[in-house]
């Protein structure tokens, strides 16, 4: 795993820090889309600040995206390995479920191609699913 996490990292052209090697492990370790809130839970003592720079770093350089779920946190998944750091390349549906709060990539699921209204320019186009993911269901059963 260590040499995992030492390949991405370099591979994005970021530099090799522990903060950088412990939030990767967790991204990749989760494969659901994560908050800062949920990155400091599972870290513990961290320092907000790095963690927030570690985030913004990543996202800059398309290692992780931002997961809009439809709720008012703030969430990033992994980019599957086409995103830059210049164009990111996650035009793929989220699912949300209602049930235990996780948001997942469907990357299976992309996103419909829109036309927009005469005069208007669509910068961003976010597909959200909501609904019980197969885990919950289980348990219901």
């Amino acid at each position: 795993m260590e040499e995992q996490l030492i390949q991405v990292l370099k591979r994005h052209q970021l530099r090799l820090t522990s903060i950088r090697k412990e939030v990767l492990a967790l991204f990749l370790e989760r494969q659901e889309a994560l908050s800062q809130h949920d990155l400091e839970e599972a870290l513990g003592e961290v320092d907000r600040i790095t963690l927030y720079r570690t985030l913004r770093s990543f996202e800059e350089k398309g290692l992780i995206h931002r997961a809009i779920d439809g709720t008012e946190k703030l969430r990033f998944a992994l980019c599957q390995g086409l995103c830059t750091a210049h164009t990111h390349q996650d035009d793929h549906a989220h699912f949300h479920c209602e049930q235990c709060s996780r948001t997942l990539c469907l990357e299976e699921t992309q996103l419909p191609e829109l036309n927009s209204p005469p005069g208007y320019k669509i910068n961003q186009t976010h597909l959200i699913l909501q609904g019980i993911c197969a885990d919950c269901q289980m348990q219901q059963a």
